[in-house]
């Protein structure tokens, strides 16, 4: 299926970039609310705010230092986050969603904060409040299928206003190659065919250690069964160093036998912290990350940009 490109409209309300913010999907009838949660109190005067409409409240994790959400549905979203301002205090940030036409209903919506924290926990960027919780509500097919494109809307303009905790993190299926040479169809292959951003496998073999990542848009994310040193040396910086004892504290990286082990995928910003996480001292992610057929990434960069 062809993919094609969106416009998308932010209007700053008070011409800044931290106040209230509304967004939407030129020709959809999507609209969203960011809003500080010390500004709450002004979305009284917003007819936006007064709607049906799934919304996310943003935070800090107080155990993790990590990004934290809370996901919700209302038939009026001001009058709950008036209840969440009393009972709720991780919060800084609120992002609501709502249809300029008035066609949600109470049933959409509780549909939409089911699928939402469903994704949230299968993504596991932030860490949801919700749990497992919600019930996702029995809608007719038409209007179900409704839902998933507005979902679709809902992902693009949380990742627009600074969360992509919606996104998947790496393609569902990547490329390999079996032991015969043989490679496996994959669901890059397919994204390059549909105009997506094709992402690129990686393999790090360095001090007998293993690793296997992609290479996304975002950065590089490690994949689980990869392998990383018990051991560090002093070349390897204290920026690293407090990253690598983030990643052993909350299971990411687990000690089994000689080698820690990921747990599961973890998205690093760029090759480098990557590759000298894994092994334990200052290393070139650029030249030591290879694809399949031994070229470094940075020798794939280059060829990109001549070519």
């Amino acid at each position: 299926m062809q993919v094609f490109g969106k416009s998308i409209r932010i209007y700053l309300k008070d011409g800044t970039v931290t106040g209230i913010r509304i967004g939407e999907i030129v020709n959809q009838t999507i609209q969203s609310v960011a809003c500080p949660r010390n500004r709450v109190a002004e979305l009284k005067n917003y007819p936006e705010a007064n709607k049906p409409g799934v919304y996310f409240l943003f935070g800090d994790d107080s155990e993790t230092g990590g990004n934290r959400a809370y996901i919700g549905e209302a038939e009026n979203v001001f009058d709950r986050l008036q209840d969440h301002l009393a009972k709720k205090e991780f919060w800084s940030e609120v992002i609501f969603f709502i249809s300029k036409d008035e066609n949600l209903t109470k049933s959409h919506v509780k549909f939409l904060e089911s699928h939402a924290i469903r994704i949230a926990n299968l993504t596991k960027r932030y860490i949801i409040e919700n749990g497992n919780q919600s019930q996702a509500s029995s809608l007719p097919s038409a209007d179900k299928d409704a839902m998933e494109e507005f979902m679709v809307y809902v992902k693009l303009l949380l990742g627009i206003f600074g969360h992509k905790f919606l996104e998947e993190l790496t393609p569902l299926k990547i490329k390999t190659v079996d032991n015969k040479g043989t490679t496996i169809i994959s669901q890059l292959e397919n994204n390059a065919a549909n105009n997506k951003p094709v992402s690129l496998e990686l393999f790090l073999s360095v001090s007998g250690l293993k690793a296997s990542a992609i290479q996304t848009d975002e950065g590089v994310v490690v994949l689980p069964e990869s392998e990383a040193s018990t051991e560090i040396t002093s070349s390897l910086s204290m920026g690293y160093r407090n990253l690598r004892e983030k990643l052993i504290t909350n299971g990411t990286l687990k000690l089994i036998g000689s080698k820690y082990i990921f747990q599961n995928q973890y998205l690093f910003d760029s090759p480098t912290p990557a590759a000298a996480i894994i092994v334990g001292y200052n290393i070139s992610g650029p030249q030591n990350w290879k694809d399949i057929f031994g070229k470094s990434l940075k020798e794939i960069e280059i060829q990109k940009a001549l070519s």
